[in-house]
């Protein structure tokens, strides 16, 4: 592949990150399907060949195993990686050791580093939400990380929008550090991101980085037909039926194109939505596979192709957003017929849905 990666700032920040962030769950082989460590650092090497910097890794996967890797591999140069990892869950049963509360968070923090072996984490998120830790604990605690320089950037994976607006508007108007950027699921099977997470990222200007974005191999293609004898996570009598119909239309393209399903499936969700700068996060059990997901960098697909795959894909927006893109609503905002009059870029996301 002779297409280099392109970079892009993360979120409100400076940070410079890859257009493509490798998943680093599938380094280390404690959980039965990832890739020992002699395959980890093959994937490593050759998403770096490719231009790759950014790297997603989180305390508890593969038992740390993982960060130990991950922290191998970025050592010969360690300032040129953005490294991420995430704190807040524990595969153990210390009630002390689990959850958003600041002592598991710090708790965590010291353990990533040195498993990490290195002195600072370039991003670091609160993996889900708990439904118990208040916001303004979490935003102070993970403030006095950065001030500490222990961590230099703040994120968010698997929380619900409101609390990540409502965590923001406390951490700016206290001067704390607010989050840059979000993880979510995000895949062909799995769009319901774009209901309210994807327009909050636009509209607070966060990062978006998506996890699954292969839906956990079924956009590969490999669980049609008699499927795969593999390791894998996914079980192929538990996929629904959607989803196999949208892996066949991702193969039936990949076919037509000349390429690989998941370099459409992973190109698709780039392309659908190009003002939301989705950065697919890309993994693999060896090199190859990881070779293959890169070739989406120099994959194109035209508008039919996209509008097949959108079709096919799209979500029900659901209320509010039906409601407010009537046109009847539209003509009791802004008077009747006069909302096509009005270029109004903020109109973009209700029109879209």
């Amino acid at each position: 592949m002779g297409v280099r990666m392109r970079y892009r700032l993360h979120g409100k920040s400076g940070l410079r990150v890859s257009e493509l962030c490798l998943g680093a769950m599938t380094f280390g082989s404690d959980w039965g399907w990832g890739g020992d460590d002699a395959a980890s650092r093959a994937m490593f090497d050759a998403f770096a060949e490719a231009g790759g910097n950014f790297i997603d890794t989180a305390h508890v996967y593969t038992e740390g195993a993982s960060e130990r890797l991950v922290g191998d591999c970025v050592r010969a140069d360690r300032d040129h990686f953005v490294v991420a990892t995430k704190y807040t869950p524990h595969t153990g049963t210390d009630i002390s050791k689990s959850g958003n509360s600041r002592k598991n968070m710090r708790h965590c923090v010291e353990e990533s580093l040195r498993r990490l072996g290195t002195d600072y984490i370039d991003l670091y998120l609160l993996h889900f939400w708990d439904y118990t830790t208040p916001a303004e604990e979490i935003m102070r605690g993970l403030d006095d990380l950065v001030s500490a320089g222990k961590i230099l950037y703040v994120a968010v994976s698997d929380v619900p929008a409101w609390q990540i607006a409502r965590a923001n508007t406390i951490a700016e108007l206290r001067g704390w550090s607010p989050f840059i950027g979000m993880q979510v699921e995000y895949s062909l099977t799995e769009r319901t991101a774009e209901r309210e997470l994807i327009p909050m990222a636009e509209e607070l200007d966060l990062g978006v980085t998506a996890w699954s974005p292969l839906a956990q191999g079924i956009l590969s293609g490999k669980f049609l037909g008699n499927g795969t004898d593999q390791p894998t996570r996914q079980q192929r009598d538990q996929i629904p039926q959607r989803s196999q119909e949208i892996a066949q239309l991702v193969v039936d393209i990949a076919k037509q194109v000349g390429r690989s399903p998941s370099q459409v499936a992973l190109a698709a969700i780039m392309q659908l939505r190009p003002e939301a700068g989705v950065i697919p996060i890309i993994a693999g059990r060896n090199a190859d596979q990881l070779k293959d997901n890169l070739g989406c960098l120099d994959l194109k697909l035209d508008p039919e192709h996209l509008a097949m795959l959108d079709a096919k894909t799209a979500i029900e927006p659901g209320f509010p957003y039906t409601m407010l893109g009537a046109d009847f609503v539209k003509d009791m905002a802004f008077g009747r017929g006069n909302a096509a009059l009005l270029d109004n870029h903020r109109m973009r996301r209700i029109g879209r849905r």
